[in-house]
Order: structure tokens, then C-alpha cells, then sequence
């Protein structure tokens, strides 16, 4: 039985016990999907005796996480793999896998002692079907047994107004720029890793996730975070030592989608439950250039007067990434603002999304165009929210935002 074979018959028993015991099967395999947390967010599913492809994996990965073993295989180093997934797609033997984390996030999130809430990244909208609207997915989760769904362009709403708050008090003047975004894990530790000299240039920002899930905790301490998206990365994410603790599980798409085909749930049919609380600028951190532009219009209404103009410049993928860099550091390329996506296309060419990035734009172009804000300034809800966790005006996101904020 292959490792993706186990994958579903344990889904399938977990979720409609039969009492069969599983086929034959690698102990190691069930081990992964029953403690996820133990093993790196990409998986070797199968070792290599003799690679056909000269090592693509191994030359595929920027951060160097694969590595010889002791007999002389590669292996996946857990504290350097960042789950970019550069590696499974460059390995055309199939042999290595992201985690699944599903099976212990069930068996919490059905701890009725606990709240638990689903917290649901910009690029959803369309990636279970066109029918399928944030109201009936919000419901689709709640028959799963959360207790309720989150939308995590809310706190991109609010990192928004926080790096543009940074980007007006900090670039004053030319030759001035910051690095962003925040919400790739692919490119925070890109520069962390590899372009160390860059960090003075990075806001100490937490990722929309991150502070979605702290703000969770911090209204409700003892509720489950469940994150879910169609990034790998995600999963590494979460376990960063200054992060951990903010979400307790990341699924991917693509892992939710295999959940609601399980258990017999379609998403399309079910009643609605609208909530709508981000404005465009948080929906559309999902395709690049989003936060660019969320970045400079929220800039724009801060500071109209600014003498220095927030000049974007954007790049997806890794070698794009790597390359943007390179024309910075030998000052080829002028702007003052650099956006930076892990995939080709941003979030919606996440590795896990059910949709082609072309799609994936277009319906989070669409959800942004029918929010009822334009900028987080103009959401109510931001303030609503900000002040409900102490602070006074926007600006003190500034002063004293630890909740906001990690530790670089």
C-alpha cells in the first residue's frame, strides 16, 4: 500500500469507523500521518537507491535542507526545510510528498471541550467550486464539527495598515526601501537565510496567519487554530520557535477537499452564513502584487502628502525572487517598496491549490471587488477589532503591537 493509498483509507475509517484493520502497510507511513509534527513538511515517501534525475530534488532546494544521511541517501533536513515544495515538483519519481496533518487536527477539533475555529486564507473563494460561497463554506466547516470559520484577510486588513504605517515612518528618503510581504514563509526565509544583510529592511511583521491565530488565542486561550491554504510552507511556518503556539494545525486545499469528499459533505449545497468583514486590500493579498497595491493605496490615505511616493516593484517564484534581489543589491532596479511571493502567481499558485493560478486570480479579483472597503482604514471592523485588543488610534500598531509582531 503506497503512502497516498494509507493516506485515504485512514481518512476514510477515521471519519466512518468500519472496524477493518488497515492493509499491509510501512509503519513509517502511518507514523507520519498520525504525528506529523515529528517529520519535516516535505516527505520522502520512498527511499532512493539510484537517482534517474542526477539529484533534482537536492539541486532544487535553495535552503539546502536536502542532505546525505549517515548511509549516504539524501534526506530531508526537518530544521532547514521551509516546505517551499521546489523539491516535489522537481523529483519525476514521485517519491517524496508534503505532510498531511489532517488526522490529528480532526482528532482535536473534535474535542468538545474546546472551541475550535477554522482560519481560512485570501485565496479560498472558488477553489471548492463556483457554487461553493463563504457562507455555505463557513457551514461546511461547522458540519466537520468547528465551531466557526475566520477569514484571515481580516489581519491582512490590519498587517496592511501596520507595514504602511512602517513604510511612512521609515522611508524618508531616496534610496529608502523595505521588504515585504509578510505572508510568505517562502520569502521571509529566503532573506532570512540567504540574504542576511537585507533583515534591517524587513519589518518585524507577523504573517496574516500568525496574527490571526494569536488573536484567536488571546480571546479565546484554550481554542484550537486551524489554518488552511494551498501552501506547504505554511506547515514550517507555524512551527518557527518565536511562532509556535499561534496555530496548532495547517491543511492545505487540498486536504480539506479530500476531508468534505470523505465524510459526505458538499460545500455547494449547504445554506448560507455570510459574515464579510475584510476590506479589498486584504483579499487581495492572495495573487501577487496584491499587497503591493494594498500597501501604496493605505500609504496613500495615511500620508496624501507624502514627498516620497511608494514605488512597488514585485516579484514570484524563487528564481524571480533570487533575481529582484540581485538587481537590488547591485542597484539595478529602482522602488522603494519589493514584494516577494515563494510561487509563481502568489498564494493562488500555492502547490496545494485546487485551482490554476489563472483562476485562482480572477475569483480573488472578483471577491475584492465586492467587498464594501477599500482599504483597512475605511473597515470598521479593523478599528472594531483593534481597539477590543487595547489599542486607542491605528497608529499604535507602532508602538505596541508584540501581538503583531515577531522576534526576526
Amino acid at each position: 500500500m503506497t503512502f497516498e493509498e494509507l493516506y485515504r483509507e485512514v481518512l476514510k475509517q477515521t471519519l466512518k469507523p468500519d472496524g477493518k484493520p488497515l492493509p499491509e502497510h510501512e509503519a513509517g507511513h502511518l507514523d507520519c500521518l498520525l504525528y506529523p509534527e515529528k517529520y519535516p513538511p516535505v516527505l520522502r515517501t520512498e527511499s532512493c537507491e539510484k537517482c534517474e534525475y542526477d539529484q533534482a530534488c537536492e539541486k532544487s532546494c535553495v535552503f539546502d535542507a536536502i542532505v546525505p544521511g549517515p548511509d549516504g541517501k539524501l534526506v530531508i533536513d526537518p530544521d532547514l526545510c521551509t516546505g517551499c515544495g521546489a523539491c516535489i515538483e522537481a523529483c519525476h519519481s514521485d517519491k517524496l510528498t508534503a505532510s498531511r496533518d489532517i488526522l490529528p487536527a480532526l482528532k482535536a477539533v473534535r474535542d468538545k471541550g474546546k472551541l475550535a475555529y477554522a482560519l481560512v486564507a485570501p485565496a479560498f473563494l472558488g477553489q471548492f467550486s463556483e457554487d461553493v460561497t463563504p457562507g455555505k463554506l463557513r457551514n461546511a466547516f461547522k458540519a466537520l464539527g468547528f465551531d466557526g470559520m475566520v477569514e484571515v484577510a481580516l489581519f491582512a486588513d490590519i498587517l496592511t495598515l501596520k507595514e504602511a504605517l512602517e513604510f511612512d515612518r521609515n522611508i524618508l528618503h531616496d534610496g529608502d526601501y523595505q521588504l515585504t510581504s509578510c505572508c510568505c514563509p517562502v520569502w521571509i526565509a529566503m532573506i532570512r537565510k540567504v540574504y542576511r544583510d537585507l533583515m534591517p529592511h524587513v519589518p518585524g511583521a507577523v504573517s496574516p496567519m500568525i496574527a490571526c491565530g494569536r488573536v484567536i488565542k488571546k480571546l479565546h486561550p484554550e481554542a484550537v487554530t486551524v489554518f488552511i491554504g494551498p501552501c506547504i510552507a505554511k506547515k514550517s511556518e507555524a512551527r518557527e520557535p518565536d511562532l509556535a503556539g499561534a496555530v496548532d494545525y495547517v491543511l492545505t486545499f487540498q486536504e480539506i477537499r479530500d476531508v468534505f469528499e470523505a465524510a459526505d459533505i458538499d460545500p455547494g449545497v449547504l445554506p448560507e452564513s455570510e459574515k464579510d468583514h475584510s476590506s479589498r486590500a486584504g483579499r487581495i493579498y492572495a495573487h501577487t502584487g496584491g499587497v503591493s497595491e494594498a500597501v501604496k493605496s493605505t500609504v496613500e490615505q495615511l500620508n496624501p502628502r507624502r514627498n516620497i511616493a511608494v514605488r512597488t516593484r514585485q516579484a514570484d517564484g524563487v528564481p524571480a525572487c533570487r533575481a529582484m534581489i540581485q538587481q537590488l543589491e547591485n542597484g539595478e532596479i529602482d522602488g522603494n517598496f519589493f514584494e516577494g511571493m515563494g510561487c509563481v502567481g502568489g498564494c493562488v499558485g500555492g502547490p496545494k491549490a485546487i485551482l490554476n493560478r489563472e483562476e485562482g486570480r480572477r475569483h480573488v479579483e472578483a471577491y475584492g471587488d465586492d467587498a464594501a472597503y477599500y482599504t483597512p482604514l475605511e473597515n470598521p471592523y479593523v478599528i472594531e477589532l483593534l481597539h477590543r485588543l487595547g489599542f486607542d488610534t491605528v497608529e499604535d500598531l507602532l508602538h505596541k503591537s508584540d501581538i503583531f509582531t515577531r522576534d526576526f
